[in-house]
């Protein structure tokens, strides 16, 4: 059995709803007559609330990026790779020892690939490489103020490919060639990205 409303009630409602319209019958006529200005209320009114709704997303947390002090380097004698301190100037020595000639057989290795997570045979040595000896001895006072990062970096240090047989300075052409070929894309138009060591 559904609930009645009483009479008394129902009169009394329909009189209050009588003096509401009553009331707000100036008001819907100058809506009717200024339109224009409830359009530009309601788009300010929605443009304000998708404002404050921007403004209180939750934001991402800063996800604080690891600088390793680990670096790849390459042992000369046997071919392989092996981890070091980043702060390590190279050449150092390596696990295999000393090579043939008598100096260290360690030098830096720049480990990349193409996969965000890669297994040891998805990485690649892009170049090798090795400080002169003057900038060895010099470093970081080597650096000259002024230049640029890419010349900066050139500075003292010699590069090449795991089966070049000669060093060349990082800031000559040579250098520069061996650099902007490890950075090509590759068949899929993915560009290298650098390992660094777990």
């Amino acid at each position: 059995m559904f609930f009645k409303i009483p009479d008394w009630l129902r009169y009394e409602l329909r009189e209050q709803w009588a003096r509401l319209s009553a009331r707000l019958q100036p008001a819907r006529r100058w809506i009717n007559q200024n339109p224009t200005i409830i359009i530009v209320i309601t788009a300010a009114s929605v443009l304000l609330l998708l404002t404050i709704i921007i403004w209180m997303w939750p934001e991402k947390p800063i996800q604080e990026v690891e600088i390793s002090d680990k670096a790849w380097f390459y042992d000369l004698n046997t071919g392989e790779l092996f981890v070091g301190r980043d702060d390590q100037l190279p050449p150092i020595e390596a696990p295999s020892g000393p090579l043939p000639t008598g100096g260290p057989a360690g030098v830096k290795a720049y480990v990349f690939s193409y996969v965000d997570e890669p297994n040891e045979s998805e990485r690649f040595i892009g170049f090798l490489e090795i400080l002169t000896a003057k900038a060895k001895k010099e470093r970081p006072d080597s650096i000259k103020t002024g230049s640029s990062g890419a010349e900066q970096w050139g500075q003292g240090r010699l590069i090449r490919r795991v089966n070049d047989k000669n060093w060349v300075p990082a800031n000559s052409y040579q250098g520069r060639l061996i650099l902007e070929r490890v950075f090509l894309p590759n068949k899929y138009g993915e560009s290298a990205r650098y390992c660094p060591p777990e």
